[in-house]
């Protein structure tokens, strides 16, 4: 189940500079480096907001700009994602301040239900699982058959992600990724999910986090440490950080504009040190 923090969180300022296309029966947003041909592809498998979100298509750009990577990020929720709104309104909700933020939390928690009950309808893990694997597969067969696949999923997406890290999940004899990274991923299923992962996983983790509390993130630490997995996985804390800081941190807050750009960095690196297969 979803606490709120998977959709709270604050609203970037910034213009995406990619381009809006039709990728393998999708939309998708994409964004490639300015001065350099790409040298790999991530896939990035968002948040609850979706394709859209302004938040997700800068850090797309990001990506490609500070990696060289050619950055797909499509609309997997087939046009349910969570709308914008819900973030002022679960911000009012979870506010305790004042008679007037009392009095008006009914109007927000209606608010709210009637959001998140169509995308939860729409997104569970089962009807959205094919949807996911068959374009990783679509770009694994085609454009990705020469080059390193990664993927990048956040909140609903990191499930995905680790899924995806599963090594019996293959296309033209290739797993469908090189590499995942996760930033506090939702609807996990810790340790079993973790024990599974055969295709190495980078997971940034906030020690704050109400979806992933420091005793599951020392569960999934545990699971690298054992059995040599260490190669297989790693698990980076950021002290002080809640859901969601990967890409929809309070940027007034000093800490947290610098923990995104180690998160971007963390994926980043990691995607550097898995070239090949």
């Amino acid at each position: 189940m979803s606490c709120p923090d998977c959709f709270n969180g604050h609203v970037h300022e910034g213009t995406p500079r990619g381009e809006v296309t039709t990728l393998h029966g999708l939309n998708a947003y994409t964004a490639s480096p300015s001065d350099a041909p790409h040298r790999g592809i991530i896939i990035i498998v968002p948040d609850a907001f979706g394709w859209e979100f302004v938040n997700n298509r800068i850090l797309a750009d990001s990506y490609a700009e500070k990696g060289k990577y050619l950055v797909y990020l499509p609309d997997f929720m087939d046009g349910h994602a969570a709308p914008v709104s819900m973030l002022a309104n679960t911000k009012e909700l979870l506010r305790t301040d004042g008679l007037t933020t009392w009095l008006t939390k009914p109007y927000y928690l209606a608010s709210v239900m009637t959001q998140i009950i169509p995308f939860k309808m729409y997104n569970s893990f089962e009807a959205s699982w094919p949807i996911v694997s068959d374009f990783f597969k679509s770009v694994r067969e085609n454009e990705g058959s020469e080059l390193p696949i990664y993927g990048a999923g956040f909140c609903w997406g990191g499930k995905h992600i680790v899924n995806l890290g599963f090594e019996d999940i293959e296309s033209n004899g290739k797993p469908l990724i090189n590499a995942g990274f996760t930033g506090h991923p939702s609807f996990l299923e810790i340790p079993s999910e973790i024990e599974k992962i055969k295709i190495p996983i980078s997971f940034a983790l906030g020690d704050k986090d109400m979806v992933i509390k420091p005793p599951q993130i020392k569960q999934i630490q545990q699971v690298f440490e054992m059995e040599n997995k260490s190669e297989k996985g790693e698990v980076r804390v950021y002290e002080g950080a809640g859901h969601g800081f990967c890409v929809r941190a309070d940027f007034v807050l000093g800490d947290a504009t610098k923990q995104a750009d180690e998160a971007e960095n963390q994926a980043l690196d990691w995607f550097e040190r898995h070239p090949s297969l």
